[in-house]
């Protein structure tokens, strides 16, 4: 800056800064020397805040308004200047705006592809993007932490560090929460707004606020789109017998050559093959039922269960006869053998009664 610049700065008595950018954060008031005028007027607007720096410490802050630079408007600066009563020349102190609006449309993205594990398609790679919004909200801590003396401070210079933030802490996020792919996709909203809710703490330890985090999409690999491709298709599908014979004549139509005997040999082929797929299927055959099982009491003693095949044989042995007692499942007590239905085609024949006597 020239010596025609220091002497007009001499009588600039008006401080103020107005942004005509749309990413500038901070910007500091530029005077030769830093030599601000006693009595000068500082306007801050509405959606900034001036911060006085004297001697590399933050010596004031103001809020919106208007401000007229003397001893008793600036009681802190004052002091630190030691100023007498009545002194009129020119101090030396750095003036900063701070633009506390909301800077929106911010990108961010996940530059790799995120492993989850889901209940329905196990292990998973996920890509999502959106944008955030933030804004300045602590001054004072921005400028200790993130800015220092840069004199115009810019978006696109802490961008980069608040989208890396916002990957890392999303794919913890997402990577923990064990929510179902498809549930994802279809609740961005709800999503969005967990993952503000997470994230806005550790935005505030840089002195801004974390307004929003939209989550435009979620986006899961080729493979699996297809499959759900396929699985909306068969469901959309309907009446199997008009698609296959939709499918065989658009294939038969596509072919070089194609004629109308072509297409409605086609579809008849379409029509026997749905046909074939809902033929039944013969039902299977029941197993045979299982023999039963009979007791057999011989004396004081009782044996088995018997298979019919077994108590033949004990007939044959002479150990079974129409006297001998025997009893089943579902029979109310013991009962003769001779007096049992089931048991007569294995018993011996018993010759009829004798009849009376002339």
């Amino acid at each position: 800056m020239g010596l025609w610049d220091k002497l007009m700065g001499e009588f600039v008595d008006i401080i103020d800064w107005t942004d005509d950018s749309n990413n500038t954060m901070v910007h500091r008031f530029n005077r030769h020397g830093n030599e601000i005028k006693y009595g000068a007027k500082l306007t801050v607007r509405e959606s900034q805040v001036a911060i006085f720096v004297n001697e590399g410490e933050v010596a004031d802050i103001l809020g919106p308004g208007l401000y007229v630079l003397e001893t008793r408007n600036l009681p802190l600066l004052s002091t630190l200047q030691h100023w007498d009563h009545g002194f009129n020349s020119p101090f030396k102190a750095e003036v900063y705006f701070f633009n506390t609006r909301q800077f929106t449309n911010l990108k961010w993205g996940t530059r790799n592809p995120i492993i989850v594990r889901d209940s329905e398609f196990g292990a998973v790679r996920l890509r999502a993007f959106g944008t955030y919004s933030m804004r300045i909200t602590d001054p004072k801590l921005f400028m200790q932490e993130i800015m220092g003396t840069d004199g115009n401070f810019r978006v696109e210079e802490i961008s980069d560090q608040l989208r890396n933030l916002i990957v890392t802490r999303f794919s913890t996020i997402v990577a923990q929460a064990n929510l179902p792919v498809l549930d994802m996709a279809a609740n961005t909203e709800q999503l969005s707004q967990f993952i503000t809710k997470k994230i806005a703490p550790e935005f505030q330890a840089y002195g801004l606020a974390l307004t929003q985090v939209l989550v435009e999409n979620i986006s899961l690999p080729d493979e699996v789109e297809q499959a759900l491709d396929k699985r909306s298709s068969m469901g959309m599908i309907g009446n199997l017998d008009r698609y296959l014979q939709f499918q065989a004549a658009e294939s038969l139509g596509k072919s070089q050559g194609s004629t109308v005997m072509d297409m409605g040999v086609g579809m008849a082929m379409a029509g026997k093959l749905s046909e074939a797929m809902r033929t039944p299927e013969a039902p299977p055959v029941p197993p045979p039922l299982p023999q039963a099982s009979w007791h057999v009491a011989q004396g004081q003693q009782t044996s088995g269960p018997h298979s019919l095949a077994d108590l033949q044989a004990m007939v044959s042995a002479g150990r079974l006869t129409v006297a001998t007692l025997v009893w089943q499942a579902g029979m109310a007590q013991w009962q003769a053998a001779g007096t049992v239905t089931a048991l007569q085609s294995i018993l011996p024949a018993s010759p009829p009664p004798l009849p009376p006597l002339p």
